[in-house]
């Protein structure tokens, strides 16, 4: 086994991935810029793995020789095209959107958890107590609501 290979070919490769590289990151910035702000928002799983995918996409297009420019790029704009045509289509159908998002979970309220929702949706309550106390809560007692969002996050509404 050739140690050096482990660290070094040739400058081919190099010269190749800094060129790809600059250009598929000019790429997919440049179709960022025109699909809109909507199609890096985590809202939801599917924004999540779209997000996931063109990262993936883009490390793909410059460290791999077999993956030319032209068809990254292609791989990046299909990508970005299916995000806007899932938000498009969700956007003016509800039964579609209802598919491809999820509702928020009501997990605690006045003070109390939901057991059910907190186990249909794998949340424990060492997790809820700590969204409690990023919001500004000490314990459960402290909420009025607490809800896990389409995007996973938990929004805290403390008593008055």
């Amino acid at each position: 086994m050739n140690w050096a290979s482990m660290f070094f070919h040739d400058w081919e490769g190099i010269i190749r991935t800094l060129v790809v590289g600059i250009l598929a990151y000019v790429t997919l910035v440049l179709f960022l810029r025109l699909s809109g702000k909507r199609t890096l928002a985590k809202l939801n799983a599917f924004d999540l793995v779209v997000t996931v995918a063109l990262g993936s996409t883009l490390a793909a297009t410059v460290l791999q020789k077999s993956v030319a420019l032209a068809e990254g790029a292609t791989a990046l704009a299909l990508l970005i095209g299916a995000q806007f045509l899932v938000t498009f289509v969700s956007v003016r159908w509800a039964g579609f959107a209802a598919a491809v998002r999820s509702e928020p979970a009501l997990l605690a309220r006045n003070g109390v958890f939901c057991e059910k929702t907190m186990q249909r949706e794998r949340i424990t309550h060492d997790e809820a107590l700590s969204a409690i106390r990023s919001g500004g809560g000490h314990a459960i007692g402290d909420i009025e609501s607490l809800i896990l969002e389409s995007d996973g996050s938990m929004s805290v509404s403390l008593t008055k």
